[in-house]
């Protein structure tokens, strides 16, 4: 049976605030509630993604510095503004960025994906470029080009996993 892991992007905050504005609230409690269940959640350390996840109305199991923070040798490497595909080639490249790629990937796969039970499913609520990366590190052949550019707020990615190979992914896009 297959297990789910749910990636998605924080809400909205006021730059250069730590946490999410009301809009963002009324923005995550509006996708919150056509998602889950989910038998774990995880967000960043960072408080806009803890907060977007208990606003889309789950409790959240833990924080993980690992999902904060783009490395900056990384981010000299791929504008997280191109999505997918950039990290797709960066991946390829295999430079600092794809490293950080398979590193995300590996993260995901084994400290999550592995933990859930059969037809268990996870949502990581991070920020963009890293949800985009670790998405990439999970499928290194998925194709990235069609799922298109970063995800926005509260956007994110369905990865459905049988061990740990992802045989299908959605990219969870909103209505404009």
């Amino acid at each position: 049976m297959a297990r789910y892991l749910e990636l998605r992007r924080h809400t909205m905050r006021n730059k250069p605030g730590d946490h999410v504005n009301q809009a963002g609230v009324d923005r995550a409690r509006r996708v919150g509630f056509e998602m889950g269940p989910f038998d774990r959640v995880i967000t960043s350390s960072l408080p806009r993604a803890f907060e977007t996840a208990i606003a889309m109305g789950f409790a959240v199991d833990e924080q993980n510095p690992e999902f904060s923070f783009i490395p900056d040798d990384a981010m000299a490497e791929v504008n997280w503004e191109e999505g997918f595909p950039a990290w797709g080639r960066a991946l390829r490249l295999n430079g600092l960025a794809g490293h950080y790629v398979r590193e995300q990937g590996r993260l995901l796969r084994r400290t999550i994906v592995a933990s859930l039970p059969e037809g268990g499913a996870a949502l990581v609520v991070s920020h963009g470029g890293i949800l985009e990366a670790g998405a990439v590190g999970c499928a290194p052949d998925g194709d990235h080009d069609a799922w298109g550019t970063h995800c926005d707020y509260c956007e994110g990615i369905r990865l459905t996993f049988d061990g740990d190979r992802v045989i299908d992914a959605k990219v969870l896009r909103l209505a404009p």
